[in-house]
């Protein structure tokens, strides 16, 4: 008895293996990113298979197909039961059972409840082996009227895609007319928003999905917890947008200065700027399409200074080239604090140790070094309005003047000797120079030998020391002052004769 028990056990999973593959590739699959094809549906069937076991309430849908297994004495049955939209399910030959409006679960139990009735003890199964597809018709505000295919778990809202929709498409007045004619309406938004699943139900075979057009569509931008655009409802305004939509203000909301930008109906091509207060929000201020509230941070009216020059710059900026930049602060700041947040604006061209603040036409030294390199310094001064902290650039150049083919600035680079700038310039001029005369100065003006370490600022000047190229520079000058007098003296020669 035990060997029959098991031979027809193992002849179901055999049957089960069989029907499943066979049925499947006749079926279609959902895609979440594009419209959905036979080829979809077939790809992810197994998925959807395995979705529809695991959940209680998968619903009894025309064209699911369920395997019936059984054993009449010694002998297996295997029969597949086939959903059509008589919702009619005829089991085997022992009867017929309803299935309109009641899940896979409970039909099954029904089913077994009535094979056992007939046959005891015949091990009776009821499995989904191909989860019904079909399609829904989607219209209204829509780029063209379209089939979509579905299965018993798709929601409304999975076939709203932006591909099948116009950008005057509101998801606040979405209408399902099902095959007998029932039609309700459903708010995307609050099953988004709030989890509230009843107005995105599932879709049923012979649904027409009607998306209406929205009556206005506003946003609200800046210091709100949700920033968003938003299709209000009729009634809706300022008040609703704020505390239902945007979720209310963030800590740092400046809520006496909102800001309101209209372009429908505005004096302007470019928009009305309409000015909001506290009141406005408490008497719900009416929104017109297209709106913009914009809700600033009470920390855009902090006080502002600036700081300028060689700030900012990378290894491979052009470190002549002076920036500026806005400072916000707190009133009674330090500029040892200051200088700390802002740290990351300097690098090693920044003469931090030379610094200054112009503050009323006045210049103030300030040494930033200690502010950077000290948490425990405190500076004598604090941040006021409007200073401008001039950071000056930290001189790294060598010139090269005189008789040398490119006269310039170029980077100091260190242990580097007189000749390797020399070269940079590229080298003495042939006729000008003769036995590499140089001369070599400091940044403060000191002679420097050829063998002393160039450092930066130093000026290596390439004399021009050849005799010849003199020569050539004034025998000309010297050839014709001497045609003058020879031909002065022979001119008074002869008029004396």
């Amino acid at each position: 008895m035990k060997c029959i028990r098991s031979g027809i056990l193992v002849f179901f999973l055999f049957c089960s293996m069989l029907v499943y593959p066979q049925i499947s590739t006749d079926t279609t699959s959902p895609s979440n990113n594009k419209e959905e094809t036979t080829d979809d549906f077939v790809s992810q069937m197994p998925l959807l298979v395995s979705m529809a076991r695991s959940v209680s309430n998968y619903p009894v849908t025309a064209g699911d197909v369920y395997l019936l297994t059984y054993a009449v004495g010694a002998s297996p049955v295997s029969y597949v039961i086939t959903i059509d939209a008589s919702y009619k399910v005829r089991v085997s030959n022992l009867g017929i059972l309803d299935g309109v409006g009641k899940t896979f679960l409970q039909l099954k139990s029904e089913i077994e409840a009535l094979v056992s009735r007939n046959y005891t003890l015949s091990g009776v199964q009821v499995n989904l082996t191909t989860p019904a597809v079909f399609t829904v018709v989607l219209k209204g505000e829509v780029v063209s009227t379209v089939n979509c295919n579905a299965w018993a778990l798709s929601r409304l809202s999975s076939v709203l895609k932006d591909s099948f929709l116009t950008s005057y498409a509101s998801f606040r007045d979405v209408t399902i007319t099902s095959a007998g004619g029932r039609t309700r309406t459903y708010d995307i938004f609050k099953a988004q928003r709030f989890g509230d699943l009843t107005q995105d139900p599932y879709l049923r075979p012979g649904d027409t999905i009607t998306v209406k057009r929205y009556s206005r569509s506003v946003t609200i931008t800046g210091a709100v917890e949700r920033p968003g655009m938003y299709q209000l409802l009729n009634g809706e305004n300022l008040k609703n947008l704020i505390e239902n939509y945007g979720n209310g203000f963030v800590p740092l909301a400046d809520t006496s200065r909102l800001e309101l930008v209209r372009y429908v109906n505005s004096v302007s091509i470019s928009g009305d700027k309409i000015y909001l207060t506290q009141e406005d929000i408490i008497h719900d201020y009416p929104l017109e399409d297209y709106d913009v509230v914009v809700v600033p941070e009470i920390t855009m009216l902090l006080p502002v200074m600036f700081i300028e020059g060689a700030i900012g710059i990378s290894a491979d900026s052009n470190i002549n080239v002076s920036t500026r930049r806005i400072i916000q602060f707190n009133k009674g700041e330090n500029y040892a604090s200051l200088i700390r947040k802002n740290a990351n604006l300097f690098s090693a061209v920044s003469d931090t140790m030379h610094a200054y603040i112009i503050r009323d036409e006045k210049q103030i030294s300030i040494n930033l070094n200690p502010m950077l390199y000290d948490a425990e310094y405190h500076s004598e001064y604090f941040v006021e309005e409007n200073d401008t902290l001039i950071i000056p650039f930290r001189q790294y150049f060598v010139t090269v003047a005189g008789a040398v083919l490119a006269p310039g600035r170029y980077p100091y680079i260190p242990d580097r000797q007189w000749d390797y700038y020399i070269a940079l310039a590229g080298g003495f001029v042939a006729g000008q120079n003769v036995r590499e005369t140089i001369k070599i100065t400091d940044l403060t003006g000191k002679k420097m030998k050829k063998t002393d370490i160039i450092s930066p600022e130093t000026i290596i000047t390439a004399r021009t020391n050849s005799f010849l190229y003199y020569f050539n520079q004034y025998a000309p000058i010297i050839t014709t002052v001497l045609s003058i007098i020879a031909t002065s003296l022979t001119v008074q020669a002869v008029l004396s004769n």
